[in-house]
């Protein structure tokens, strides 16, 4: 019990970005599903489904995963603007593994939507642990 007591310790962080990359993942895929539902073009769809899932994620991330220290509206103002470039930049990868595996390929959306975000979910763990709140280790 030690030993998991204490890898859980050393991967702590990664173990509840995970958590919260998975609750981030329902989330987009929930709203992205009714904006297909609803007869919503797939890039549509992505970007709504990423404005959503943003916002959680970076409330989540300050909070629970990176434990934020930045307090004054400055400091979050500037901690906010570099999560959502990184957001905007595996967005892009996003928007383009869509296009590659449902228009191009013609294949099933949501299959593509799946792969797609255990990419994304990568990139902004990397992202936001190495750009957004590497002071805040």
């Amino acid at each position: 019990m030690e030993k998991l007591a204490a890898l859980f310790k050393k991967y702590q962080d990664i173990i509840i970005y995970l958590i919260f990359g998975v609750l981030t993942t329902v989330i987009n895929l929930v709203v992205y599903s009714v904006g297909i539902y609803f007869g919503m073009n797939v890039q549509i769809a992505t970007i709504l489904a990423w404005i959503v899932a943003v916002i959680f994620a970076y409330l989540t991330n300050r909070k629970w995963v990176f434990h934020s220290t930045a307090h004054t509206p400055k400091e979050i103002g500037k901690e906010a603007t570099s999560f959502t470039l990184s957001r905007l930049s595996t967005l892009l990868v996003d928007m383009a593994i869509i296009w590659f595996g449902v228009q191009l390929l013609g294949q099933n959306p949501f299959i593509w939507k799946i792969i797609d975000n255990v990419v994304v979910v990568i990139l902004n763990y990397v992202l936001s642990k190495v750009m957004v709140f590497k002071d805040h280790d």
